[in-house]
């Protein structure tokens, strides 16, 4: 099984830890869980068939790599009855972890706080980011890691949101896709590079 990073779990230093992570490349995939990803009639975020396509491309490529970087797996546990309460299906990670990848197991929306993650990424890792939701734990967590000092890669097309309804503007909707916009814009500015899923076959070889 791989090993969860929680306090009440397993220490950082096993010897099984893979690969080395002194100057590294880190790939975070952020919340991919069952009650996110599934269709949108069920629940999911309305790109949940294209944002799960595009990240299995991208796991598969990173795991496949001849320098594979650090896969680190988080997942958000909800308050009991919420569709990501601990244990309930729609908690589960979507995409099965191999042995030496780490699950990191969070509450808040930002992957660092309350968690062992700092630990996982040196701050001169570079660290490639995908998942949920792009205004809550992707927004929250690439600011930290820009904080850091990481050099921080956010994939289009393998981060989605839901649609925003703006209870203060009359309960008007702004799509998902166009939060999901406006947040690559608002992390860009703030020094996350954008790449796009064409750039994927070079992104874990030697750039």
């Amino acid at each position: 099984m791989p090993r969860h990073l929680t306090d009440n779990h397993h220490s950082l230093h096993s010897s099984h830890q893979s690969p080395p992570c002194l100057t590294c490349r880190v790939l975070l995939l952020l919340d991919l869980q069952v009650c996110m990803l599934r269709a949108p009639k069920e629940g999911g975020v309305p790109s949940s068939t294209t944002v799960y396509r595009n990240i299995e491309h991208i796991l598969d490529r990173a795991r496949s790599a001849k320098q594979p970087p650090r896969i680190i797996h988080i997942r958000n546990s909800g308050e009991s009855g919420d569709p990501d309460a601990p244990n309930s299906p729609g908690w589960q990670l979507v995409f099965p972890t191999l042995e030496h990848e780490f699950i990191v197991d969070k509450l808040k929306n930002n992957a660092f706080a309350g968690t062992r993650l700092a630990e996982l990424i040196p701050r001169d890792a570079e660290l490639i980011v995908v998942g949920m939701q792009s205004d809550y734990c992707v927004r929250a967590t690439c600011s930290t890691a820009l904080s850091r000092g990481n050099t921080v890669i956010l994939i289009k097309e393998a981060h989605a949101t839901y649609d925003r309804i703006e209870v203060w503007n009359r309960g008007m909707v702004t799509t998902a896709r166009d939060v999901e916009s406006e947040i690559e814009a608002e992390l860009e500015e703030a020094g996350v590079n954008l790449l796009c899923m064409s750039d994927v076959p070079h992104l874990f070889s030697d750039r």
